[in-house]
């Protein structure tokens, strides 16, 4: 039985054109998720799905590996990440070793640390749960969040909240986008990742970032670099 990192990283790219191999504070993007995969010594084997043979090169010279192409119907806009995260476990089970534990560990990941990724397979391993993943808070309660009407006004989302002071309010999560350690049932039922049998692995939120578009892009670089100068990435 072995355990897996499998990087999806499909060649379509909308918003940022080949943002999986773009260079991103001197490394292609993908190259950082890689590395701290490697890094944090839980993988048996690191593979990257995709349909597309520069991110395959690509993720072969970082040492990565590409067992199969990614096929065109799991490679479209509209496809999420369960589907393409379960034909890479079921073909790694009908091709190679079987498949204990599975990461799916995106590209877009630079912030990712080995040290997360070694706590996420220790809280799946304890809590026998069907996965654990990355998460952290809120930078404000959401349940102060206000809406925008039709006519320009404003409204709250839950106005009894309007008096209730910040600090007496539950503190509110949500995915950090970085990783999902999930046993290979799980994977391969599709099961749902939000839910009661999956334990979080909290994340400060300065080391969180999505990278949908080019200003997110510009903003992760400056913020990685402040934290390579201030000795707070590995």
């Amino acid at each position: 039985m072995s355990r897996v990192a499998i990087i999806p990283a499909r060649g379509g790219s909308k918003r940022i054109p080949r943002k999986n191999v773009k260079d991103f504070c001197g490394k292609p993007m993908i190259a950082w998720s890689i590395e701290a995969a490697k890094a944090s010594g839980c993988f048996n084997q690191i593979i990257v799905s995709t349909d597309d043979d520069d991110i395959a090169e690509v993720a072969r010279e970082w040492g990565a590996t590409v067992p199969f192409t990614r096929p065109a119907k799991l490679s479209d806009d509209f496809t999420g990440t369960l589907p393409v995260i379960r034909h890479a476990v079921e073909w790694l089970n009908h091709n190679e070793s079987r498949v204990q534990y599975a990461c799916c560990l995106y590209a877009t990941a630079p912030f990712v640390s080995p040290e997360d990724l070694r706590e996420g397979l220790r809280f799946i391993e304890a809590s026998g749960g069907s996965y654990a993943f990355s998460v952290t808070s809120y930078a404000f309660p959401i349940q102060r969040a206000i809406r925008i009407t039709e006519k320009g006004r404003v409204a709250m989302f839950n106005p009894e909240h309007f008096q209730t002071r910040s600090q007496d309010l539950e503190e509110a999560w949500h995915d950090a986008g970085q990783f999902y350690w999930g046993t290979s049932k799980a994977w391969c039922e599709e099961r749902a990742i939000f839910g009661e049998d999956s334990v979080p692995v909290k994340l400060p939120r300065h080391r969180v970032q999505d990278i949908d578009t080019p200003e997110d892009w510009v903003r992760a670089e400056w913020l990685f670099r402040a934290m390579q100068a201030e000795g707070g990435l590995q």
